[in-house]
């Protein structure tokens, strides 16, 4: 499990960030530290606090980077203006603060400890090739997490994917889809989102219109993302091969990311580089190699030529792929290796050990 989550200074001024730093040292903290935008993305979302110094205001904003709580904008006198406010808004900025005046201010904000929220996991799932098993996986993982007590988001970010509704028997369902969501830039209320979404139980899924298969707006990520951190315990991404923005924001806000690949060596070299491209968002990357295995290839080859742990194998399951086209959830009934690998993935998601299935 990652350690608490620290301030983020975003500043390329280096006098503003000695003076940052020397105020968080009085504070008691210490902060992680990004020059700009695009290198402050994968924190951005889970610090404690972020300060933004006034000479990246105006990149943040073009970064378009989500709105979230306990963001401050800092800088000298000097170098605010009028149009700072306006300027910040769109970050969703609670404060401006001018130096040397509010110091002690600033003082009291890094020393302020919140209180901690709920421990929120993110899992992205991605496959190595088309028709890997990911989106199986990901079902997988959802229906597994429900089972043993986690409240938990499923999102559908693969518009070419097939449908995750389909996979959970869920293309009736009534409730939002991403095409509501194209308008979101953050000031989305986190409960009206996930009360809008298409549920049973504690699972909610964000799919896509059936009619309309847009990509996925990176804004709508976000704020689907930032709704999900507050009221889920267990979100699990389906995401695309090829990345766009809102599959790089999901990756850059996942603990862990699995990538699918069948046991074939074309389907390996392609996942190589797919592989490449999700280490350069996600650092806990890990394979799961999905049977059978035509040439004799073991997954821990796969796993070695990828240079990636082996999170596990997929084996065949006949009785499983016929449920699902019957409109069963994979994993619905908890049993089988699929539920198997996906009840240890879950344990270590959440770092726990389940033993018995949580009470209806």
């Amino acid at each position: 499990m990652p350690g608490p989550r620290r301030p983020l200074v975003v500043t390329a001024d280096h006098e503003l960030l000695d003076d940052l730093l020397r105020l968080a040292a009085a504070g008691g903290t210490e902060v992680d530290v990004a020059p700009d935008p695009a290198a402050a993305r994968a924190r951005y979302p889970g610090a404690s606090l972020v300060m933004v110094g006034s000479d990246q205001v105006a990149a943040c904003v073009r970064a378009r980077l989500p709105r979230r709580r306990r963001v401050i904008v800092v800088g000298r006198h000097s170098d605010m203006d009028a149009t700072t406010w306006q300027i910040a808004e769109p970050l969703g900025a609670e404060h401006v603060a001018v130096l040397p005046t509010a110091e002690t201010w600033v003082v009291e904000q890094f020393s302020e400890r919140p209180e901690p929220g709920p421990a929120s996991r993110t899992i992205a799932v991605i496959g190595g090739r088309g028709g890997a098993g990911a989106s199986i996986l990901a079902a997988g993982l959802a229906t597994t997490a429900v089972r043993f007590g986690h409240r938990t988001l499923l999102v559908d970010a693969d518009p070419l994917g097939g449908g995750l509704d389909l996979l959970l028997g869920w293309e009736d369902m009534t409730g939002l889809r991403w095409p509501g969501l194209s308008g979101a830039d953050g000031r989305v209320d986190p409960p009206a989102l996930l009360g809008a979404l298409p549920r049973r139980g504690d699972l909610v899924l964000l799919s896509f219109d059936r009619e309309q298969l847009p990509g996925v707006p990176a804004e709508a990520m976000a704020a689907t993302l930032d709704a999900a951190r507050r009221g889920r315990d267990v979100i699990v991404a389906d995401l695309p091969r090829q990345l766009d923005d809102a599959a790089v924001l999901a990756l850059q806000a996942a603990d862990r990311t699995l990538l699918v690949v069948p046991a074939e060596l074309r389907a390996a070299a392609s996942a190589a580089r797919t592989a490449a491209t999700i280490r350069m968002h996600c650092e806990d990357v890990a394979v799961v190699v999905r049977g059978p295995a035509p040439g004799k290839l073991r997954a821990r080859e796969v796993a070695t030529a990828l240079g990636l742990p082996l999170a596990g194998t997929l084996r065949p399951e006949p009785a499983m792929c016929q449920a699902v086209e019957n409109g069963t959830a994979p994993c619905a009934d908890g049993k089988g290796p699929l539920s198997d690998l996906c009840r240890r993935l879950v344990d270590d998601l959440m770092g726990t050990r389940t033993s018995t299935a949580a009470p209806a």
